[in-house]
């Protein structure tokens, strides 16, 4: 909860995926609901967005609009999300296919506004998984240290994500950014021997298990606040 400083910067939490639909989405908007719940002042950024839902003339991106939604600090939709793209594919293709190019230091910037906003902590989605190209240089691990982060990984559980998840866990070690947690996110009802994988995944990933989020055919209106251990991010 806020201390009351001057100028303090919020803790940035850097929400990466063992896969595209892991579910990034899911733990973020309930680490946003369980931090609110817990009296923290939240911000949300999805720096690069692929897919738009409403193709109106003022398009969104329906992840974006629930990190949006569960923010305790109101931000613009531009400000929670400065690039999106029509396609639902990698961004640095979806921006090809539209004759853009993302342009590494001004993303940098353009997430600088809420990262330097009065919350306490900023969650930060990412765009697929760690190693997600941006443009031909760059990828979301770049980013992610680019701002400074502190990374939770989500690791959907499903049968190879043990693979996945050590070398996403790996990965980001090298990167030198901090893993301060991973979240088990239950992406089936019936995963063959789900609780001996989430085991064989806490005896080998250092970083503290933050959340086991179980399966839920309706996951709008899940509420899986409850499940986040706090206390292991600050």
């Amino acid at each position: 909860m806020s201390s009351g400083a001057v100028n303090k910067k919020p803790k940035r939490i850097f929400i990466t995926g063992t896969d595209t639909d892991a579910g990034k989405t899911v733990v973020a908007t309930q680490l946003l609901r369980a931090l609110a719940v817990s009296g923290y002042r939240t911000a949300a950024l999805k720096p690069l967005a692929a897919g738009v839902d409403n193709t109106l003339s003022d398009p969104r991106n329906s992840d974006a609009v629930q990190l949006q939604a569960a923010a305790t600090e109101a931000q613009t939709y531009e400000v929670v999300n400065p690039y999106l793209f029509a396609e639902a594919i990698a961004p640095h293709i979806a921006a090809k296919n539209e004759d853009r190019e993302i342009d590494f230091n001004e993303c940098v910037a353009r997430c600088q506004p809420l990262l330097n906003s009065d919350a306490d902590v900023a969650v930060v989605e990412g765009a697929g998984g760690w190693l997600v190209p941006i443009n031909e240089q760059y990828t979301m691990a770049d980013l992610a240290e680019a701002l400074d982060m502190q990374v939770v990984l989500v690791v959907g559980m499903k049968l190879g994500c043990i693979n996945h998840a050590l070398l996403t866990a790996a990965a980001i070690e090298q990167a030198g950014l901090p893993l301060v947690g991973w979240v088990a996110n239950h992406l089936h009802q019936d995963m063959s021997e789900s609780a001996a994988n989430v085991a064989a995944l806490a005896a080998r990933i250092q970083s503290p298990l933050l959340a086991e989020l179980p399966f839920s055919p309706s996951i709008e209106s899940a509420n899986f606040v409850d499940q986040f251990d706090l206390s292991q991010l600050f």
